[in-house]
């Protein structure tokens, strides 16, 4: 099988999800290529990646004018679609036409990769892509559809189309699966997880832990919930519990966290680390007794699916304490593998607090049911396999229907 992988950025930290679903993909022995539509790096792990440039898209001046004469029908439909509904944000609207146009500019380059299928990672500038070669050369696109996708603004733009188009739609939680499910086929809309392409050695939980040693790994953010998670700290100190917080990540909240910190008089106990590898990000969670997330539906109506760090925490035998708030709920049953806590009730977050550090038993079996439900569950190789053997049952029927 050949798949024309598209994504935003690649490879980037903030998407290491992605990496491991490439990584394994590639260990499976399809043909592979990637295109990255906006940055990232030319190689991963020595295979070649596609960094497309803005300025390619000056050949769109003779470019769009033969594919129209070409194909005129079939983009026609595509640019009727886009007057049916307005773009969630200008953002979306950018990303959008970006995929369009770089599908038509790339048209040359897709066809003589011959690909079986273009898999985009994402709803927005990818899937447009995808929709748009599609269009183009007839070869069936698939999309991924991510939280950010479906729910920031409303959706994207052209999600209902492209849903209807794509011969496939990949999710990972069922939050995601069921709201997709509403707007396309059900039959297919595939729910597959992520996975780790190999598991951390499991290790018991710290017998005793005078100070609670607790990690954050996320996006600086407003769906993460930064100034409930402050305050959770806040509480703990007031009540007396002994515990070192690291957040793990960078981004725009990076100012507004660190004055919420100083405010609260935490400096001592409450550190920013900065953006760190992969695998300094898994030494974190080897050192941690406790994982946070304090995840909260946004503004924007954006959210998070399931984070990857829950899973990579449940694996590397760190307790997690997650906000009930969309895929989380998926992997944490609260008391058996891990708990699940209001981000807006922090009494709640200093009884469990206080229960885990006093409770060596309770924090062993916590972690040994969420590593069980990893190995189960979370297994990149296993997972991207059922992934391949989808987007061929899927090419094989839209090639039987023509």
């Amino acid at each position: 099988m050949r798949i024309l992988y598209l994504t935003t950025s690649f490879p980037v930290y903030s998407e290491t999800f992605l990496q491991r679903e490439a990584r394994a993909m590639i260990k499976a022995g399809v043909g592979f290529e990637i295109i990255s539509l906006h940055g990232g790096k030319p190689e991963f792990e020595g295979h070649p990646v596609t960094l497309f440039s803005k300025w390619w898209l000056l050949k769109l001046f003779y470019l769009l004018p033969w594919a129209v004469f070409r194909r005129g029908r079939e983009v026609l439909e595509i640019v009727q679609a886009m007057n049916v509904r307005r773009p969630a944000s200008f953002l979306n609207l950018a990303e959008n036409l970006l995929g369009l146009g770089a599908a038509i500019v790339m048209e040359r380059r897709i066809r003589e990769f011959r690909p079986d299928v273009v898999h985009c990672v994402w709803s927005s500038a990818p899937a447009a892509f995808g929709m748009m070669a599609e269009a183009l050369t007839d070869i069936p696109f698939s999309t991924g559809a991510h939280a950010y996708d479906i729910f920031e603004y409303g959706g994207d733009w052209l999600l209902p189309m492209k849903l209807e188009r794509a011969c496939l739609v990949h999710v990972s939680t069922d939050v995601a699966a069921g709201r997709i499910r509403t707007l396309c086929a059900s039959d297919k809309v595939k729910r597959i997880r992520r996975g780790l392409n190999s598991l951390p050695q499991a290790r018991l939980p710290r017998e005793l832990c005078p100070t609670l040693r607790i990690v954050c790994v996320a996006r600086l953010v407003e769906k993460k919930g930064f100034p409930y998670q402050i305050e959770i700290y806040r509480l703990l100190r007031e009540k007396g519990v002994s515990f070192e917080a690291r957040i793990v990540g960078d981004g725009p909240m990076e100012a507004e966290i660190r004055q919420l910190i100083a405010n609260a008089d935490l400096q001592g106990q409450v550190s920013l680390t900065g953006l760190l590898s992969e695998q300094e990000t898994l030494d974190q969670l080897q050192w941690a007794d406790l994982l946070v997330h304090t995840g909260i539906v946004a503004a924007s109506g954006d959210r998070d699916g399931l984070p990857n760090v829950v899973p990579e925490a449940m694996a590397s035998g760190a307790v997690v304490l997650g906000s009930p708030v969309s895929g989380v709920v998926e992997a944490i049953e609260d008391g058996e593998t891990g708990f699940l806590c209001p981000p807006w009730e922090p009494q709640v977050w200093l009884e469990r607090c206080r229960d885990l550090q006093g409770d060596f038993s309770l924090r062993e079996r916590l972690a040994r049911n969420a590593r069980a439900w990893v190995e189960r569950e979370f297994v990149a190789e296993k997972n991207t396999g059922a992934l391949l053997q989808f987007l061929e049952a899927a090419t094989q029927k839209t090639a039987r229907k023509e």
